[in-house]
């Protein structure tokens, strides 16, 4: 037990409570953000285990079920797991008393199995305690409404009263495991967002941004067109809430605020953590899954030393591990490196019991290698084992209910050995892409705001997009996926696009003249684009630019355009121009393109629509751009890409593989090439090797050039070159 000198603040009066916690809080919106200067010593070998909770093993289990858990653990050879992050309430279960004693044993088991941890700080799910004492520090929602506890993620991250005790917290733990060599690396809260908080503190805060980006209300008022409706503000004491917003400006401009809460949470807590914990250990976020629109991972990313990302997946039939690559190679674009993650499909999801769908055999292995071929340097799992009461009952991890080995087990255990052999030739991947895509948070919201198309939402589906736009970025990531070409993600900010020969372009919405100049630039100096429509319509304030679209796009595009149109019904493209056969048909939009110097590629089949193209191609300097106007069926875009990649001078062997065998290339730490194989699919697979004479490491096989390489179903083949 531990009683912080802080812990007298509980006593104070509520006047005098608010009046140094800002002092304790250390500083709140907006501090500079903090950047990451990684000092963590380099990681021998990969990482791979799961999230443990002891904690919430039924208590006449408790005496013992550590001991039995870490034999499990040391026996299947797991070398990882992750803590601590999940309960405030344990660490301090009354306001100013600190308990240790029930983690230091877990802690202290771990090390002596030569276990690594790493903590969390465990500030995502408040106490009761501190909900009861201060109401306020609950999230207030949009519209209003009561405030009230029960889930976790339901604080205003920016109340300075939780932020008081959040730094004490953080503070004390930090310090307690600071000098035990088995925590080798901090997470920062989990999984955080804006928690669509709409709070008072929330809201002035958003007016001081907004007064030091505008500095008057007039400049405001211009930029977002506010007399329209006659909604000018005058002066910063009458601006409105965002509660009822209709202003797609005011929309957009939240959301970016959103964003940047999150990231000074965040930096603030890596301030904390570095200032108390030991150089070499680690700081992280796990990001609950990338591409959210209120998180800017990339900016974000600045404040860590490296990315830790969470992804789940469809099993079984609906695994082909696309969603995996995709959320993989944004992860490792955030900072340009390895990345972790620190939560994946164990056995089922699910926050009710209709999503049980356990992986087949091999499964768990394959997405383990997956993970590692896109540069990963842990694999977790969530969780250890499975939970036998609360909302995640039947989100199982390795262990059942029954908490005895099983099928899961013995697929870990297996791949746990085979990466404490061939692990240190893995770890710290590096990977050089010639092909990216161009990812725009604020287009995301842009066409949020603004949809073309009927939105369905039918909740959370793993590996499912949940955006117009977010499904475009699936569409065009999974055809680069489908034809074995590794990818990069870039962002806004980007000032040089040199290093790749093929920039794609998923409906940039949002924009403002320098980026879309930055584009035109690179296809003049011989760079090769794929743009969508709904590119370069409005600007940084989400106005429609007041120039004939595609506004500084048209010279490279090679087209204008005045009218565009939905498509109440898919239309087809004249003469089947793909070869796609049924799936010869665009949907959703459609511009109607004039065409100044650029090449139709194809045209609608349709009297009326037919006057117009719906892909065009354009020579610009010495690069090409090509313009999809409409919204492509799968395989139409699979062969719009693969034509791309053509012209690019970018397919080769790879793009001969059978169906469903992906492969992905890095070189190791060694300075040789990795070359892995995997088969997504229950059928057996065989290919000529392409490559330079090598090893098996899987294996300890020595292949040869053109020798035939066989996959088991669900089965992989990692080949390191000799030389």
């Amino acid at each position: 037990m531990c009683r912080s000198p802080l812990s007298a603040f509980k006593i104070l009066s509520p006047d005098r409570l608010l009046a140094l916690l800002p002092v304790l809080a250390g500083g709140l919106l907006f501090s500079s953000v903090a950047r990451a200067q990684n000092t963590s010593a380099p990681q021998p070998t990969i990482l791979y285990g799961a999230a443990y909770y002891n904690e919430y093993m039924p208590a006449d289990l408790q005496p013992g079920r550590l001991e039995k858990d870490v034999a499990l653990m040391k026996d299947a050879g797991i070398n990882v797991v992750r803590m601590g992050e999940s309960t405030w309430s344990l660490w301090e279960p009354e306001d100013g008393h600190f308990e240790y004693a029930w983690m230091d044993r877990i802690v202290d088991a771990m090390g002596k199995a030569g276990i690594k941890v790493i903590m969390g700080t465990p500030t995502y799910s408040v106490p009761t305690w501190m909900a009861y004492a201060h109401p306020d520090v609950l999230i207030r929602p949009q519209g209003g409404g009561e405030m009230s506890y029960g889930m976790r993620q339901n604080m205003d991250t920016d109340s300075v009263i939780y932020r008081g005790y959040a730094k004490r917290l953080i503070t004390n733990l930090v310090t307690h495991y600071r000098d035990n060599p088995t925590v080798i690396g901090w997470q920062l809260d989990n999984e955080t967002s804006s928690y669509g908080a709409f709070n008072s503190d929330v809201f002035q805060g958003f007016v001081s941004h907004l007064k030091k980006k505008f500095s008057t209300t007039d400049a405001m008022n211009k930029a977002w067109f506010l007399n329209y409706w006659g909604q000018d503000v005058n002066g910063w004491e009458n601006m409105p809430t965002p509660d009822r917003a209709s202003s797609t400006s005011y929309k957009l401009e939240w959301s970016r605020w959103d964003q940047m809460r999150v990231i000074d949470f965040l930096a603030w807590q890596a301030d904390l953590v570095r200032q108390s914990r030991r150089p070499d250990q680690f700081v992280t976020h796990d990001y609950g899954g990338m591409m959210k629109l209120d998180i800017n991972e990339p900016e974000q990313a600045k404040v860590l030393d490296i990315v830790a990302n969470n992804i789940y997946h469809g099993t079984q039939d609906h695994m082909d591990g696309a969603w995996q690559a995709e959320q993989s190679d944004f992860a490792r674009s955030l900072k340009h490196g390895n990345f972790l993650i620190t939560e994946t499909n164990a056995q089922t999801l699910g926050w009710d019991s209709a999503g049980q769908f356990p992986p087949y055999d091999g499964q768990m292995r394959l997405d383990v290698y997956g993970y590692l071929a896109s540069g990963a340097n842990m694999v977790e799992y969530w969780h250890w084992h499975s939970i036998h009461a609360g909302q995640e009952t039947y989100w199982k991890g390795v262990l059942s209910h029954d908490l005895e080995p099983n099928r899961s087990y013995a697929e870990v255990s297996k791949t746990a050995h085979e990466l404490q052999k061939i692990g240190p030739k893995l770890v710290d991947l590096k990977i050089a892409n010639k092909v990216a895509i161009l990812y725009s948070v604020d287009s995301a919201n842009g066409i949020r705001f603004m949809p073309y198309e009927r939105g369905g939402g039918g909740g959370w589906i793993p590996g499912k997009p949940g955006d117009s736009y977010s499904a475009l970025i699936v569409q065009l990531h999974r055809a680069l996926y489908n034809a074995n070409v590794g990818t990069d993600f870039v962002f806004p900010d980007a000032t040089d696009f040199s290093q790749y020969k093929l920039l794609i372009v998923p409906a940039l919405y949002i924009a403002d003249d320098d980026l879309l100049k930055r584009i035109a630039a690179y296809v003049k100096g011989g760079g090769h684009v794929l743009m969508t429509f709904k590119s370069g319509f409005a600007n940084e304030n989400s106005a429609i630019r007041w120039e004939r679209a595609p506004g500084p796009l048209r010279e490279a595009a090679g087209f204008s355009y005045q009218e565009f149109s939905n498509l109440e019904h898919p239309l087809a493209l004249k003469g089947d121009p793909y070869h796609v056969a049924a799936e010869n048909k665009v949907s959703e939009w459609a511009e109607f393109l004039q065409l100044d110097h650029a090449q139709a590629l194809a045209t609608y089949d349709h009297s009326f629509f037919g006057h117009w193209p719906a892909i065009t191609r354009n020579q610009f300097g010495t690069g090409e751009l090509v313009y999809e106007g409409t919204e492509l069926s799968d395989a139409l875009q699979l062969k719009v890409v693969l034509d791309c990649l053509k012209s690019a001078g970018l397919t080769g062997a790879d793009q001969q593989l059978p169906a469903l065998v992906r492969v992905k290339h890095g070189t190791n730490r060694d300075g040789k090439q990795l070359h892995y194989y995997l088969n997504y699919s229950s059928e057996a697979k065989s290919f000529p090797y392409p490559y330079a004479a090598g090893t098996d490491l899987l294996t300890g096989s020595a292949i040869a050039p053109k020798q035939t390489i066989a996959l088991k179903p669900w089965d992989l083949a990692i080949i390191e070159e000799s030389k």
